[in-house]
């Protein structure tokens, strides 16, 4: 599997449906060189030939960054080419060969950039990081309660520890301490954040369909019999599809709960992955 660009790099791509001309050209490797030279030489009137006029609308405040240029410049000059599948072509650069996400199609009039269709690739791929990372939060959250309860015969209730307190995954390491068993970021700042587009909630009893049967993982206000999580997306269609499960065993199970996913998620209590449920292979 070939590795993708990253939109961070190039954050003009992040556009909707244009309505305006945009330039055509003979071929798609034409057309890419254009892309190229623009980006390099930082010229916003190619640019703007090139993706159409609301593309400055889309760019942070203050502008491309460098970095991300240049290390386009760089792949650039390692390697570049096309690839093309009947009227779409894409740019593919870098010794890895990294593929934009900015599709070139054909037209009556030529080749040019298709903004909507970058639009919906950028979309898809960072629905796939955000789903990636929520499955590898996942196993951390695992093994940092596997943590927990070599240190304290218990599993941890929350992510956070109350404050002067260890009983949490999360507490601030003093100097010389080892660090706790898990990051800080399953429990934002800001309410409603997420982490990587997800949100993260610790589920303490699993149903019938789990392995061992029914059972409440709490006893006497102690977490000792397991324990569950769950993670859905933070807006569903734009930060991710999936909704996760993983217990103690790390086996995670995923469902698509669709345009109710926040508040069917947010109804579950037990991990308890029945036939809509499947499990995920990574």
């Amino acid at each position: 599997m070939k590795n993708r660009i990253t939109l961070s790099a190039l954050p003009l791509l992040l556009l909707p449906v244009l309505a305006q001309a945009q330039q055509y050209f003979n071929t798609p490797e034409e057309a890419a060189n254009a892309f190229a030279v623009a980006i390099t030489q930082q010229d916003d009137a190619e640019l703007t030939n090139l993706l159409g006029n609301d593309w400055r609308e889309f760019l942070p405040p203050e502008g491309v960054d460098p970095q991300a240029v240049e290390r386009f410049t760089r792949d650039w000059k390692v390697s570049h080419r096309i690839v093309q599948k009947d009227n779409v072509a894409h740019l593919n650069v870098g010794s890895e060969s990294w593929q934009l996400p900015l599709p070139i199609v054909k037209a009556e009039n030529g080749w040019r950039f298709d903004m909507k269709g970058a639009a919906d690739e950028i979309l898809t791929r960072a629905i796939g990081r955000n789903e990636l990372s929520a499955i590898q939060a996942m196993h951390a959250y695992v093994d940092a309660q596997h943590s927990f309860y070599q240190m304290n015969q218990e599993y941890a209730q929350k992510f956070v520890s109350s404050e002067g307190k260890k009983d949490g995954l999360y507490w601030p390491a003093e100097p010389g301490e080892a660090p706790s068993p898990l990051g800080p970021s399953f429990s934002p700042v800001q309410p409603g954040m997420g982490y990587h587009g997800y949100h993260f909630r610790i589920i303490t009893a699993q149903g019938k369909r789990a392995e061992e049967g029914e059972k409440n993982y709490l006893q006497d206000g102690k977490m000792v019999g397991g324990f569950a999580l769950i993670a859905w997306p933070v807006e569903y269609g734009k930060t991710g599809i999936a909704t996760f499960m993983i217990n103690q065993q790390d086996g995670i199970w995923q469902t698509d709960f669709g345009p109710q996913t926040d508040e069917k998620a947010r109804a579950i209590t037990r991990f308890d992955p029945g036939s809509e449920w499947q499990a995920v292979n990574l």
